[in-house]
């Protein structure tokens, strides 16, 4: 979950590398640091804090004539934030450096190994035991060096190598974390994600578990750990433009990619569904209508935001494909006793395709027979490499830590897979057809919304942002956007928010409720509106602050709520989508409110790469 950038060619690398690190700050924000060479020397140069220090820090050295180096973000697991701790590290002659995403887990064990050797250790990283134990090999040569050391590691590493003697060379390697290279004339880049890559190319090669990668000038050779033997990979081209990765004139990137959700969406269905014929088109799943009969059981895995995807999955699968679910965080299946055959269906989540539990998790599934279908934004990421089959969601790069666009692709992903999953069973082809017709209809809806939701949000974060605590309520298939809708607020506001189902709330949350608690509950027009109405009058007779989603034309939650957002008449299905989106407004003008830093709130990291 911090950001690497790497460099060779013939630009002036510390203003390559500080762009790229600026894309790539959401991974990471506690500190930062660059090294190049100059001359013959390595020149090295660290911040803690946000990257604005570390920017001001190298004023002076920007023009230097240098055209190769490695910069990083970080988000600290090992060591405290401090400049001593940030990237990159050093060996005892300060001849070479080692820039690291992930967590090398024997890491105590090889310092003080290395310690008694005589190495010299000038932070509290595991990260820099990589640099002391490469210096160990150097006799012989660069590249020989990077791979004895690598076998001697265990965990996870993405990572980058420089060493002063070897003036047009760089090392990259990944395990468990990923890296991507970038293709230029006579240039190569490297990078921890892609918007780094975005200003300069879009041929980027995606580096695999036990692959390594030796990087000079317009040249680029890749080998296989295990076996040390060159390999060839496939050169990609992305889509994505660099603009795709600004503001767009946007306050900040979460209101920008709340806004791209009409388009997110309509991205995650166009091409797939024939809303005419009812068809829906998921080739890239590799399911054989025979493996689909047989199927006996679902597992949805995901960690936050996609866990709440996951949970509305089960909703929508369970009842239009007949077929038990399961939604478990990732964290806690690895350690279950899992009950997982041939016959079992997996569905990993995962916006970055990287996430460290869920992958976990895949592997575990995978290993016990199931059939992997993955949900994924990201291509070529290690999940969708390593699942079965992928639904893209296409949503495009989201560099706002809190997920929004993200989580309505996600919905939209599930909703596909739901119908093609229901017409392949034969399980309800004639109801698929309407819903496929209001999935249809969703992002025409969102557009036009967008604004007044934004407006009513606005007016309520000015009443509410005061309060300390927030209660969400939903029923049904609403309960995980509750779920959702409190996530989005503590993330970016640090307001204590929890979401219940309602019918729960009379089992203790109810003793929270005075005046002081403001309680959001959605009660759109469905088969639980009534009990809705219900759980919102105790709220009331506590004297709970009501802020109400309902749908248009409702007369009689209105009048009883302190506030109100009204949404359009949809099918429960797409509901939740449109459901979501002013809950993410509403968090977001009240962290706004509160002058919080909505894109890279406290303590977060966009994409969670370790355990």
């Amino acid at each position: 979950m911090c950001g690497i950038v790497g460099y060779v060619g013939h630009r002036r690398v510390i203003p390559v590398l500080l762009e790229g690190l600026k894309r790539l700050e959401y991974r990471g924000y506690d500190s930062a640091g660059i090294a190049c060479l100059n001359g013959d020397r390595l020149l090295l140069s660290r911040a803690q804090g946000k990257l604005i220090n570390l920017d001001e820090k190298t004023a002076d050295i920007r023009s230097l004539a240098s055209g190769i180096g490695l910069g990083h973000t970080r988000w600290a697991t090992h060591g405290e934030p401090s400049e001593e701790n940030a990237h990159p590290h050093r060996d005892c002659h300060e001849e070479l450096v080692v820039v690291h995403n992930g967590i090398i887990e024997n890491y105590h064990s090889l310092r003080e190994r290395l310690k008694g050797q005589g190495h010299h250790f000038r932070s509290d990283t595991d990260t820099e035991v990589i640099a002391h134990l490469i210096e160990e090999h150097l006799s012989k040569g660069f590249v020989a060096a990077v791979f004895t050391a690598l076998k001697e590691l265990v965990g996870s590493y993405a990572l980058g190598v420089l060493w002063a003697k070897e003036p047009q060379t760089l090392i990259c390697a990944r395990n468990q974390s990923p890296l991507v290279i970038g293709l230029g004339e006579e240039e190569v880049f490297l990078a921890s994600d892609i918007p780094a890559l975005l200003p300069w190319t879009r041929r980027v090669i995606f580096l695999d578990d036990g692959q390594l990668a030796v990087l000079k000038p317009g040249e680029v050779k890749i080998f296989d750990l295990a076996s040390g033997q060159e390999i060839s990979k496939k050169v990609h081209e992305i889509t994505w433009d660099a603009s795709m990765a600004e503001k767009g004139g946007f306050r900040h990137f979460m209101l920008k990619e709340i806004y791209e959700q009409p388009q997110a969406v309509l991205n995650t269905f166009r091409g797939r569904l024939n809303p005419e014929t009812g068809e829906i088109s998921l080739p890239e799943i590799s399911l054989l209508p025979e493996e689909i009969q047989r199927i006996s059981k679902i597992f949805i895995v995901a960690c936050g935001t996609s866990y709440h995807a996951g949970l509305v999955g089960k909703y929508l699968l369970e009842r239009w494909v007949g077929i038990p679910v399961e939604v478990d965080l990732a964290s806690e299946f690895r350690y279950r006793h899992l009950l997982i055959d041939n016959h079992t269906l997996a569905i990993p989540i995962s916006q970055s395709g990287e996430t460290a539990d869920t992958l976990a998790g895949l592997r575990m599934a995978r290993q016990m027979g199931a059939k992997i279908i993955s949900i994924c934004n990201v291509l070529g990421s290690t999940i969708t490499r390593e699942s079965h089959g992928t639904i893209y969601t296409h949503a495009g790069p989201e560099i706002g830590v809190a997920s929004t666009k993200a989580f309505t692709s996600q919905l939209t992903a599930l909703l596909l897979l739901t119908f093609y999953l229901a017409q392949a069973r034969g399980t309800s082809p004639e109801g698929c057809r309407e819903l496929l017709s209001a999935l249809v209809a969703v992002p025409g809806i969102l557009e036009n919304w967008l604004p007044k939701w934004h407006k009513t949000s606005e007016e309520i974060a000015q009443r509410f942002y005061k309060a300390r605590n927030f209660l969400y309520l939903g029923r049904n298939i609403h309960f995980p956007i509750a779920l959702e809708g409190a996530l989005k607020l503590k993330e970016i506001s640090y307001i204590h928010a929890e979401g219940y189902a309602a019918g729960e709330m009379k089992h203790g949350p109810i003793a929270l409720i005075d005046e002081q608690m403001p309680v959001v509950a959605l009660a759109p027009k469905d088969h639980v509106y009534e009990k809705m109405v219900s759980n919102i009058e105790e709220v009331r007779s506590r004297r709970g602050q009501v802020i109400s989603l309902v749908t248009e034309g409702d007369e009689t939650l209105p009048e009883v709520s302190q506030a109100t957002i009204h949404l359009p008449q949809v099918v429960p299905e797409v509901s939740p989508i449109v459901a979501t989106v002013p809950l993410q407004l509403l968090a977001y003008e009240i962290a706004v409110t509160l002058g919080c830093d909505v894109d890279q709130p406290r303590n977060l990291a966009k994409s969670v790469t370790v355990e």
